[in-house]
């Protein structure tokens, strides 16, 4: 029986993928059914589903999936930073067109002050946030034994959620536009708004709940909320 060799680096191939350089062991000539196929259907096909996988892992259980991300189970999400990114510049585009679309009525000086606020420090807050959740949580949450790095990760994790219903909101905001049925979507934007309030909760009670028992838990998210506040009013206060 003759060994096949991996046509990229020229070791030989026992399985799948070359354990020396990770290219796919069946690699052959490029024909118009595998270029369809497998080059643009395929990985098509493999970037949304990650994509969507990572999107609805974060909001439906973000503390696992953070701690699955930081035991190593990563083959099936998305880079988070990359994700976050790509999700803050959502955020700005749907808001951008919420306004353009706005009666002047709805665009109250509030509405438009807290947009030039967080048009002008967007990068401050989209990077100051993690940190800061983060090493508030380091102290908190001790019994874990996550380093620092692995808390970004979850201040990350919780991030990417809030972004999530933010853009949801600016979505549902646009439908509401629509007189009929602005009553309706006006209820929902208000639940999206509450939820992102809660999200950084329910993300270190979804990964910390079997580490800590229901009081002992809840009166450390209320200190990580207190915190939070605390050093959110400073940051504006200086910026």
């Amino acid at each position: 029986m003759n060994k096949k060799s991996c046509l990229n680096c020229g070791h030989s191939i026992s399985g799948e993928f070359c354990a020396h350089c990770g290219q796919k062991g069946d690699t052959a000539r490029i024909t118009l059914h595998s270029l369809i196929k497998n080059d643009i259907l395929g990985s098509i096909w493999h970037v949304e589903t990650k994509f969507f996988n990572t999107l609805k892992d974060v909001i439906f259980r973000p503390g696992k999936t953070a701690m699955d991300y930081i035991s190593g189970k990563r083959v099936r999400y998305n880079n988070f930073i990359s994700l976050l990114l790509i999700l803050f510049g959502f955020n700005v585009l749907s808001y951008h067109y919420y306004e353009k679309f706005s009666p002047s009525e709805v665009l109250t000086d509030n509405t438009l002050y807290i947009k030039d606020f967080f048009s002008k420090y967007s990068k401050i807050i989209l990077f100051v946030i993690i940190p800061i959740l983060g090493m508030n949580a380091f102290f908190l949450f001790k019994k874990v034994k996550l380093n620092i790095a692995e808390h970004f990760i979850i201040g990350t994790v919780s991030l990417l959620g809030i972004l999530i219903l933010a853009l949801l909101s600016d979505i549902v905001s646009l439908i509401g536009l629509w007189q009929p049925v602005s009553k309706i979507f006006n209820i929902f934007d208000k639940i999206i708004f509450d939820l992102s309030i809660l999200f950084p909760a329910v993300t270190y009670w979804n990964a910390f709940k079997n580490s800590y028992s229901k009081t002992g838990l809840l009166w450390r998210v209320l200190i990580l909320y207190v915190l939070m506040g605390l050093e959110s009013l400073i940051i504006i206060v200086l910026i």
